[in-house]
């Protein structure tokens, strides 16, 4: 039994020594700082119980194991321990309190846009799925991606997020906890990198056969190789038309591309008019909202739209 268990634990070291550290314990920005102290905190806090109730356990086995007694004994009755019925109701209360408090603080800290990044207005992204890839939309740049990210480090992110198929769930787990992206209306999620490197993210939510491989890669760099990066694409990259934005949300898989121009002229995400849900928004921007309408009425307003869009300067194609 002595070398079983010394050959259990040096293969279980052993095998530990070879692991690499978990992504969502290894952030690369505050929104992931905030929440990996607070998955550190809950293992330590759930780590504490565990030891305590295995230690009490084996004391109680050990204190009052069974002993040789006549056949006729009969234990003491005992009226109930008013000290231990209250140790053992109010110390979850007490746990259960602690972390509702530490979940809400956090819960308002990455729900908020970041902060430390003096007056830099966020990059806006408009990130949505389809079976089974990613498109990245960048407005301001006017460029768009398919199936990878690049963002710019030390500056607020700002995704919005919504779905042309199933719910998805965007997720990079070094950056930030994951949101669902639906086809109804815009989530908004706000992240940061503070580091440069290279990152993975990956849908989060079962949406059908494809879903394994329904990934991106993302890439933070500095802000100046993120502006040499846009110009070179929209000096080289082909523009994103009507036409080619219906052949990618085809179902199946494809490899990484660009564009310049996207599909928000001509397709606009479920927001504003065009939608009746904005989840993440101020108060003051969902009073704006409108009631949500009917597929139907939604799927003509979408088309009228996008028929506006192409008759007027043709802003996104170059």
């Amino acid at each position: 039994m002595k070398w079983a268990l010394l050959t259990l634990f040096f293969t279980i070291a052993t095998v530990l020594t070879g692991c690499e550290p978990l992504m969502v314990l290894d952030p690369k920005g505050p929104q992931a700082a905030t929440q990996a102290k607070d998955i550190i905190l809950s293992i330590g806090i759930m780590s504490v119980i565990v030891l305590t109730v295995f230690g009490i356990l084996i004391f109680m086995l050990i204190k009052y194991r069974a002993s040789k007694q006549r056949k006729d004994y009969e234990p003491p009755h005992i009226e109930g321990s008013v000290l231990v019925e209250t140790i053992c109701v109010g110390i979850p209360v007490l746990i259960v309190i602690f972390l509702s408090i530490v979940s809400v603080q956090s819960n308002y800290k990455v729900e908020a846009t970041p902060t430390g990044y003096g007056d830099k207005e966020p990059l806006i992204i408009y990130a949505s799925s389809s079976n089974w890839k990613w498109h990245f939309s960048y407005p301001e740049e006017n460029i768009e991606t398919v199936n990878y990210l690049y963002i710019p480090t030390d500056r607020p992110i700002e995704f919005k997020l919504y779905s042309y198929g199933p719910i998805t769930s965007f997720w990079i787990p070094q950056l930030g906890g994951q949101k669902y992206a639906m086809s109804d209306m815009v989530n908004t999620l706000h992240l940061a990198a503070d580091e440069p490197g290279e990152y993975m993210g990956r849908n989060a939510n079962f949406s059908g056969k494809g879903f394994a491989e329904n990934t991106f890669n993302v890439k933070a760099m500095s802000e100046d190789e993120f502006a040499k990066w846009v110009k070179e694409v929209k000096k080289t990259a082909k523009p994103l038309t009507e036409e080619k934005f219906d052949k990618l949300l085809e179902p199946g898989h494809l490899g990484q591309s660009t564009y310049t121009g996207t599909h928000l002229g001509f397709l606009p995400p479920p927001e504003g008019e065009n939608g009746g849900h904005h989840h993440g928004s101020t108060p003051s921007e969902n009073a704006d909202k409108h009631e949500h309408a009917s597929e139907s009425n939604s799927e003509s307003e979408q088309h009228h739209h996008a028929s506006e869009s192409n008759s007027e300067s043709g802003q996104h194609h170059h």
